[in-house]
């Protein structure tokens, strides 16, 4: 196993993880929403995203991409193949954004109880809600490390 820079060559094993990874987190979301991401991932997100890719014998099996938006880095994506979930490939690759970018962001879909349970166990904590404007669902927008109130013991 190795962790490896994206490399434009990466797209289309990226892609693949995506689709199989969120066909299951989002199985609330309609197919053809699948098929419209799959293409803004490959021509608008990926380009711009600093993206890390696991590799398993020259097989990609999970990534994470990073974007920096207004002065912070967000988590654009983080997701690992089905068969690979549950051996803390996800982990270490939010150990290693951590490491890159200290304090993260995402924003999840309030139905994806995968993907919340992740980044809650994680350590991050929800900061508020949005509107998802292409599907009319509710995003939780969460945070790591979760400021500390002034009050509140270390």
């Amino acid at each position: 196993m190795s962790l490896q820079p994206y490399r434009p060559q990466d797209c289309e094993a990226v892609l693949e993880v995506w689709q199989r990874a969120a066909t299951i987190a989002h199985s609330f979301l309609p197919a053809d929403h699948f098929a419209q991401e799959r293409i803004a991932i490959a021509t608008q997100y990926l380009p711009v995203a600093e993206t890390w890719v696991y590799e398993h014998q020259g097989h990609i099996v999970g990534f994470v991409s990073l974007v920096n938006d207004e002065g912070s880095s967000e988590v654009g994506g983080l997701f690992v193949a089905p068969a690979w979930q549950g051996r803390g490939l996800g982990r270490a690759l939010m150990d290693h954004a951590v490491a890159l970018k200290g304090a993260l962001t995402v924003a999840v879909f309030e139905q994806n109880a995968m993907g919340r349970g992740f980044y809650d166990r994680y350590g991050f904590r929800e900061t508020g809600r949005s509107h998802h404007d292409d599907t009319g669902l509710t995003l939780v927008q969460m945070q790591y490390p979760f400021p500390r109130s002034p009050d509140q013991p270390e």
